[in-house]
């Protein structure tokens, strides 16, 4: 059978394993590109691919390449395939289209109804019959990949992404998928281990992603072999005798592998993710060969009579749980089991800051920078031996910093201090005056003026006029010397002490280190202080210890005045809610009614209290869910919520354990504007918000909305140094 011209796409960074994979799987002619890999081969090479790949996504069928200069050229060179090889003319049919740097089409969905329409158009005008829409389970997938003026027209011969296995519920949520878990595997050098009889342990296992695949891997398990369902099985061109016998080989070697897979472990301390574990390996047919059990992390040690192998797993991040401390105490004691129970062994773990991982005392060898959905992680490798051991610093930089200012240390550069004490003196007495003109008691007075002094600080003055500063610094980065970091953050502190003539108990000191992909807002502590403050007429709740952020966003101090003024009478959607603080001005505002929707139960109880703080009139629903979810059932309903104004201020992304994906601002805003308008009366207003400084509206794909960009005119003026800090538009139907 002649070679076929074939594109497995991957995550990103993975694509030289993919490229090996593809290799020992027959592929020829294989070339490395941007999360893929294209290579040629008989169909046999494709379906093998299908079936053994432990890290590709999708394998793609190239059809045909041509030029797009236009809408037309897009339709007339799909046109020119003759879909009778590939269909019949009643079989169902879904279409997936992408672009990029395309000046002809840039809306993806516009791009894919021309696909679908050249297809259907030549199957009527030939049969009389057209093939129907099923983005489920079609019987073909067509895949149009359209770069700058190039396109590449492909059969989609996976269907449902290849990480998906077939082994998971889909009612329960992991952390990892399949094929990044599979990749972790293999760069810690699992494959040899388990050829050596080696033992697989996950301490933290959570749903078992890693053990699953592990045990896979070790026999000789192929990925694909749990799937009912492939892209080509509808094809036209399918060959049943060639994928029957791959199958075939494919269950005798998993037979014969399981006979000799090494000992699979599995702990974790919560039950609910054992269950999970048991279930999965239960639907993988693996049951009987892995060794779950409830276990706290500090009971974590093998039995004598285990060999040692490879200890893997996926610790909590310090940006997905966001308590700092917390996280980095877990490290540290992590770091000691390993250190007292396991020499001898190899160990691997996947962590978004480089700094936990110098919190288990342990030498690493160079990190393997990997993606977890769009976050960027770093896999640890380590040789469990003596001699990899050090003592790593006991004190936290808050707690060296504070001992610094303790001992009256003088910041490493007098005359720099000054000068971050004067700029600070020079913006407090302008800002100070416009914010008591405007009656602002909440408003940052320093942000990096001084790129030596990169840090924010904010002024909170209370309903009682006492003055709190919240300063965060922004992380240094690697070229400063730590110790001149730290002493030049002590200078700092003692400045704001100075210059606002406080003491150091009455300043909050916050590292704002760069969070890659993850909302900024999470528990830092556990101090429930709270401090009530007054903005545009509304009492509003704020608390500088327990979270990286107040509870109070000030760069959105217009937005939420002008919400107050626009919502007389009317009915108010506060999406993403937060702290409910824009519910409040719109509350305070004469709102009839108004709903708050976050995904937070501590945020939504924050909201309660700050409205019946205000004792404000009106309906006010409060209801915890994904977002993304609820908008998405409500548009979809015949008759949807109907609301006057809505306020729209997504994180810029999410993983969140409770969400059913991650998130990213960029990728989902068309969807979620799109839904929150179809909640908008007729002559309703929606306020859309990011502070993603990388954001593009896609204003194509929304070509059907009136959009007005009013990011300068919700700029305060104690942001005006900084007009990137957010991005704002007034949209209506």
């Amino acid at each position: 059978m002649p070679g076929h011209t074939l594109f497995a796409t991957t995550p990103k960074a993975m694509e030289q394993m993919l490229a090996d994979e593809l290799s020992s799987l027959g592929a020829e002619n294989i070339k490395q590109t941007l999360a893929g890999v294209s290579f040629q081969g008989s169909l046999e090479t494709a379906y093998r691919v299908c079936l053994w790949s432990r890290t590709a996504n999708r394998v793609l069928l190239v059809l045909a390449t041509f030029t797009v200069n236009s809408q037309d050229d897009l339709y007339q060179g799909v046109k020119k395939i003759n879909w009778f090889d590939h269909m019949q003319p009643e079989d169902t049919l879904a279409v997936t289209f992408s672009a990029k740097n395309s000046k002809a089409i840039g809306n993806t969905h516009f791009g894919a109804l021309k696909v679908k329409d050249a297809i259907v158009d030549q199957m009527r005008d030939k049969f009389q019959k057209r093939p129907s829409i099923d983005t489920e389970r079609p019987k073909i997938r067509v895949n149009v990949y359209l770069q700058g003026d190039n396109a590449q027209l492909s059969l989609d011969l996976s269907g449902e992404s290849l990480h998906k296995r077939g082994y998971r519920d889909i009612t329960i949520k992991a952390p990892l998928k399949e094929n990044l878990a599979a990749a972790l595997l293999i760069r810690a050098g699992w494959p040899k281990i388990a050829a050596q009889n080696g033992t697989l342990l996950d301490p933290m296992c959570g749903s078992g992603t890693l053990l699953l695949e592990g045990a896979m891997m070790a026999a000789d398990y192929a990925p694909g072999l749990l799937r009912e369902h492939y892209g080509f099985l509808g094809w036209k061109r399918h060959d049943a005798a060639v994928w029957q016998k791959l199958l075939d080989e494919a269950r005798q070697r998993k037979t014969a592998g399981l006979e000799r897979l090494p000992l699979i472990v599995g702990f974790d301390q919560n039950r609910h993710s054992i269950n999970a574990a048991l279930t999965h390996s239960e639907k993988a047919g693996l049951s009987d060969k892995i060794h779950l059990e409830r276990r706290d992390i500090a009971d974590a040690q093998p039995a004598a009579s285990w060999r040692p192998g490879l200890l893997i797993c996926n610790p909590p991040y310090g940006e997905r749980l966001g308590d700092e401390a917390q996280t980095a105490e877990l490290y540290t004691q992590f770091g000691e089991v390993l250190k007292s129970h396991f020499s001898g062994w190899q160990a691997a773990m996947i962590i978004s800051n480089p700094e936990l991982g110098f919190r288990l005392g342990i030498r690493s060898q160079k990190p393997v920078t990997l993606y977890n959905g769009a976050l960027e992680c770093k896999l640890l490798r380590m040789s469990l031996e003596d001699s990899a051991f050090f003592i790593p610093k006991a004190k936290t930089r808050e707690e060296r910093i504070n001992q610094i200012t303790r001992a009256g240390q003088n910041p490493i550069d007098p005359g720099g201090a000054e000068m971050f004490a004067n700029r600070l003196r020079k913006n407090l007495k302008k800002l100070g005056k416009w914010a008591r003109q405007n009656h602002i008691s909440c408003y940052r007075v320093y942000d990096a003026d001084l790129p030596e002094y990169a840090v924010a600080v904010d002024l909170y003055q209370d309903v009682h006029g006492q003055i709190r500063i919240n300063a965060q610094e922004y992380e240094s980065p690697k070229t400063v010397d730590a110790q001149k970091a730290d002493q030049r953050l002590a200078g700092v502190l003692l400045g704001i002490q100075n210059v606002f003539n406080i003491d150091s108990g009455s300043i909050s000191l916050k590292i704002r280190r760069k969070q890659k992909n993850t909302r900024q807002y999470e528990k830092q502590g556990h101090q429930h202080s709270f401090h009530c403050v007054e903005e545009g007429g509304c009492k509003l709740l704020v608390n500088f210890e327990d979270y990286l952020d107040t509870g109070l966003f000030l760069d959105h101090r217009p937005l939420r005045l002008l919400l107050q003024r626009q919502a007389a009478g009317k009915r108010f959607l506060n999406l993403f809610a937060y702290t409910g603080s824009a519910t409040v001005h719109a509350a305070v505002g004469g709102a009839k009614a108004t709903t708050s929707v976050d995904l937070s139960k501590t945020y939504l109880d924050w909201a309660a209290r700050n409205l019946a703080l205000n004792e404000s009139q009106g309906d006010h629903e409060l209801i915890q869910a994904d977002c993304l979810d609820w908008l998405k059932t409500e548009a979809g309903l015949t008759f949807p919520r109907q609301y006057e104004l809505i306020f729209l201020d997504p994180p810029t992304f999410s993983n969140s354990k409770r969400m059913e994906d991650s998130f990213d601002i960029q990728n989902h805003h068309v969807e979620l504007i799109e839904n929150a308008v179809k909640l908008l009366t007729a002559d309703g207003i929606l306020y859309f918000s990011t502070n993603f400084r990388r954001f593009k509206m896609d204003t194509q794909a929304l070509s059907g909305l009136t959009l007005t960009d009013i990011s300068a005119s919700t700029l305060p003026e104690d942001f005006a140094r900084n007009p990137k800090i957010h991005y704002c538009w007034r949209i209506q139907a």
